[in-house]
């Protein structure tokens, strides 16, 4: 998996690309995040647009970013999943807790 990230001016974003499954990939996300939450980050978009698909492990990491910025008085959202992944999202019930957007925009207008 390849993580990036951008600044603007409403948040930081994190751009994942690649199966956010157990492992390298899902270790990565969450040691980036720690990363940005240590440096200040409050506001966190993360890209979904390009991970076709996630695991249980996959899922915790993204409720590990979750609660590390509720933590730090910070949001979260997510933005661009794909089918499957916002299916796996509705079946642990998890697209209730999240904040899930279609689109770049519209998460960063949500902020």
């Amino acid at each position: 998996m390849n993580i990036t990230v951008r600044t603007t001016e409403k948040a930081t974003i994190v751009d994942l690309n690649g199966a956010l499954k157990i492992g390298d990939a899902e270790q990565g996300f969450r040691e980036k995040v720690k990363e940005l939450v240590d440096n200040g980050a409050k506001n966190l978009a993360v890209n979904l647009t390009e991970v076709p698909i996630t695991d249980s492990s996959g899922i915790g990491a993204m409720m590990y970013t979750y609660t590390a910025m509720k933590k730090v008085s910070g949001k979260c959202k997510f933005f661009g999943p794909s089918k499957q992944v916002r299916q796996i999202l509705k079946m642990v019930l998890l697209d209730t807790v999240f904040e899930i957007y279609d689109d770049e925009a519209s998460a960063l207008g949500a902020f």
